[in-house]
Formats: structure tokens, sequence, C-alpha cells
């Protein structure tokens, strides 16, 4: 039997890759590109606090192009020519509203920025990064409207699935929200996205791997890893700075195999887009890999083919 017939996403690959989910979406590769439309979050303008989530500094991801000062049709048309250099084969662009709560406002409001990044002939569809609590009736069915037209993902800030953490790092909610607004996605047909943070202080090894089980019987069509970084400018590293022995860090070898445990557990219908995560040079406080994403990645997938894995291999409904 070929690795084909094996696998049920279709590819060779062994768990159920993004890129290749894309490419059998559109035919050719598409290039995800980042967008600071301004908007803020309930956690950083008193509605429910100031400061934001412990870990988060979204300066340590932007993009150089992306500033909230920009038009957004002047960040699609400079990220572009941005990523023409290094993704030659990119067919097109998803817009990617990336920092923030890209939900955190008016429908009006929101219908005029969406629509903006949709002007441009290059982009294919749009990405819509938020909160699960920032989601409402009104603008979810506005949504179920729009994907009916261009490709649509709305990708929520999961984090954890356990309440103490989400309460530790300041989240603002609690997971039956994250439930919540996932299941008032699916209702409507609107595809979803989910951000998963691994090794979060007070996380076990084995509250992290049954994760992948909550997560495997969640509506949830497609998941992002990263690993803990300690970034510059967030809340987390003055924490990390007084009390260091609050945390603990896995090195690139013990990452990859809670990641291959991970992804055995989990549920082979959910598209992976990424298993671990990159920052801005000169943003981590905490050890580094040393290494770019493509070679965590290389790494991953040689360790699938040694041990003979791939996603859902344990998974269990």
């Amino acid at each position: 039997m070929s690795e084909k017939e094996i696998y049920p996403w279709g590819h060779e690959r062994r768990f159920n890759a993004f890129s290749e989910y894309i490419k059998r979406i559109f035919g050719s590769r598409i290039q995800k590109l980042s967008i600071d439309a301004g908007f803020t979050c309930p956690n950083r303008d008193g509605l429910k606090s100031r400061g934001g989530c412990t870990y988060c500094n979204n300066n340590a991801f932007n993009p150089s192009y992306c500033e909230p000062e920009k038009p957004i049709r002047q960040q699609i048309a400079e990220g572009i020519e941005f990523h023409h250099k290094r993704y030659r084969k990119a067919r097109g662009f998803l817009a990617y509203f990336q920092a923030y709560s890209n939900t955190y406002a008016p429908l009006p409001v929101l219908r005029s920025r969406y629509e903006e990044a949709l002007e441009s002939e290059d982009v294919r569809g749009i990405i819509i990064g938020t909160r699960p609590d920032c989601v409402n009736s009104e603008i979810l069915d506005y949504l179920a409207e729009l994907c009916q037209k261009i490709y649509i993902t709305v990708e929520f800030g999961i984090e954890s699935c356990y309440n103490r953490t989400l309460e530790r790092i300041n989240r603002g909610h609690d997971f039956s929200e994250t439930v919540n607004a996932l299941e008032e996605c699916k209702k409507r047909g609107i595809r979803t996205g989910g951000h998963m943070i691994i090794g979060l202080p007070g996380e076990s090894t084995s509250e992290i791997l049954e994760e992948a089980n909550i997560l495997s019987n969640l509506p949830v069509d497609q998941l992002k890893f990263h690993q803990l970084q300690i970034v510059k400018g967030s809340i987390m590293a003055g924490e990390f700075e007084k009390n260091p022995e609050a945390f603990s860090f896995f090195d690139v070898n013990e990452y990859l195999s809670i990641m291959t445990e991970f992804v055995e557990k989990l549920n082979p219908a959910i598209v992976i887009e990424r298993i671990a995560g990159e920052t801005v040079p000169g943003y981590n406080l905490n050890q580094s890999w040393g290494l770019r994403y493509d070679q965590v990645l290389r790494r991953f997938e040689e360790r699938l083919r040694e041990i003979n894995s791939w996603q859902g291999k344990y998974f269990k409904t």
C-alpha cells in the first residue's frame, strides 16, 4: 500500500500540512501576508484588563511593512513586494489580519477593513486573528455571508485548554468561551483555526498531551503550535526576570518528542499550520534553539519517518 493511500489527507507527508491543503484549495502556492489594521484588544483597552496577555508583544512577530499608520492597501502592496522576493512561487496571497483582536470593532468598521484588503486582485482570501470573546452573532453572520464568496478562516487564540492557565496568563476568558466560539462558527460554515502555546507555566507534559485529545473533539479546522517564548516587552518577560525558576523550557529534541506524541493523538482531519514558532531576532529572552523554522520542521518530519509514525496514529474518537 502506498503512502498516498495510507494518509487520508491525500499527500505523502506524515501530517495534514497546511501548505498542501492550500495547494489543494487554490491549485498553487498561496502566501500569507500580515496586516496590522489598527485594532486593539479588550485585554488592553480596559474593558477586561490593561497590559494584555502576559506573553504578548506583537512587535515580536510583525514584519517591517506591517504598521497600523499605513492604509491597509499600502501594507498589502508593500507586503506583496516583500514576499515576492522570498516566495517567488506564490501565485496569490491571503491577507492575514494578525495584530491584536481583529473582530473587536463595530461591524461597519470590520466590513470596511476586510473589504479594503480584498480590493487587491492578488488577495485570494483573508485570515482573521481574534479572541473567542470578541465575536458575536452579528459579526459571525456577516462572515458566514462573506465566506460564500471568498476564502476565510477565523483564527482564535486558544493558547491552553486549562482555565487555571488562562487565568495565569491573563487571557480574560475561560475555555468554555473558546468552545462556544468554535461551535458558533461551525453552525455557520465558517472555517476556524486555533493557536496553541506549548509549555506554558504550570502545565505538565501529560497535561500538554491531553490537550491533543481535547482539541481533537472540537470543531476546529486547523491549528498552529508555538513553543513558549519569553519576548521582550511582555509582562511575562518581567515575571521571568524576577522568578526564572517558575518557568521551564524544552530544548529542540524534547519539544519535537512532545509534538510527535501530540500529533499522533491528534484528529487527522485537523490541518496543522505550524509545529513551532519564531520571533523577530533579538526579542527572545529565553534560550534560542539557533534554528530557523524550516530546519525544525525538517527534523520533525524526519522523526516521524524514523519511527514510522503519522498524525492520528493513536487518535481516539
